[in-house]
């Protein structure tokens, strides 16, 4: 299990991250989605070594990770920027993994390299941008690690690919019992793949919680009247992104659907429909305190 806690990073006078806190669980998929630049590189890196943090901790089965750093050969870190020597090639980049982590396995890198069909002999700087994803997956994945961290890692892979990818996430996370956070602003990607989400909204955490409870407490209702009905008769709903267009009216509810279902019902609509937000509807609700005011852009 990772556990981040009140975390902060800062670069000069920039803060990237700020009194941050999450857990991720074990067998646990845990999606990290954000608008570019909301920190979740930082988050990453942080939590794989790359950055200190200026303060706060991060644990990895209760152990800091910054003072125990032979913790970190349980973690592989997929970062969104590749790097691979010029000379590099599949079968050396294995040798030199291998000397860092003790569990690396020759016979699991043979065989992940065979199924996407990789030559460990030819150099990776040859390879197209989706096929070095895919071989620094395979690298990553033949550490056995604990705890893996993508970042933007499915960039690249053309759909048959990135399906191969994803299954062999879940099945490695099925098997090992591992935690897996992937970072990306692509929420379609996240949504069939993550048992939890988690939503940064510049700096810090906005929203965290199950894909099931998300999906569960959010709706949209739409409601139709046999004649034009005030606003103010839905007073004590917490809703957003209300709408009247004539007797039709149109609001999102993420609190107390119960109370606003007893409301809603007083009102006497002639139609009620209820829909469950999608995970895109959810995050634009969540970044509308954070919207450009376009406006000032050509004052």
């Amino acid at each position: 299990m990772i556990k981040v806690s009140n975390v902060t990073k800062t670069f000069d006078d920039f803060t990237a991250i700020d009194n941050l806190s999450l857990e991720i669980n074990n067998s646990s998929i845990y999606g990290l989605v954000g608008y570019n630049g909301a920190g979740k590189t930082t988050l990453l890196k942080t939590i794989a070594g790359v950055y200190v943090p200026d303060s706060g901790t991060v644990e990895m089965d209760g152990i800091d990770l910054f003072k125990h750093p032979e913790k970190k050969q349980e973690l592989f870190y997929v970062p969104d920027d590749l790097y691979f020597g010029l000379a590099s090639s599949m079968k050396s980049m294995a040798n030199y993994y291998k000397s860092f982590y003790p569990n690396f396995c020759m016979e699991t890198f043979h065989k992940l390299a065979g199924l996407f069909g990789l030559d460990i002999h030819k150099k990776i700087m040859g390879f197209s941008k989706g096929m070095q994803r895919q071989a620094e997956m395979v690298l990553g994945l033949s550490t056995l690690p604990k705890v893996i961290l993508l970042d933007e890692s499915f960039d690249g892979l053309d759909p048959a690919k990135r399906n191969l990818t994803k299954k062999l996430l879940l099945d490695y996370m099925a098997d090992k019992e591992c935690s897996i956070l992937i970072s990306s602003h692509n929420l379609h990607e996240l949504a069939d793949m993550c048992d939890h989400i988690a939503l940064m909204n510049g700096k810090s955490i906005a929203m965290d919680c199950a894909v099931d409870d998300m999906n569960g407490s959010r709706c949209k209702f739409r409601l139709a009247y046999t004649e034009n009905v005030d606003r103010n008769v839905f007073n004590g709903i917490e809703y957003k992104n209300y709408k009247a267009d004539g007797k039709i009216v149109s609001f999102t509810v993420s609190k107390n659907l119960e109370e606003a279902e007893r409301i809603i019902a007083v009102s006497n609509p002639v139609l009620t429909e209820r829909f469950p937000l999608s995970l895109e509807e959810i995050f634009l609700e969540e970044m509308e305190d954070t919207d450009y005011d376009f406006e000032k852009l050509f004052s």
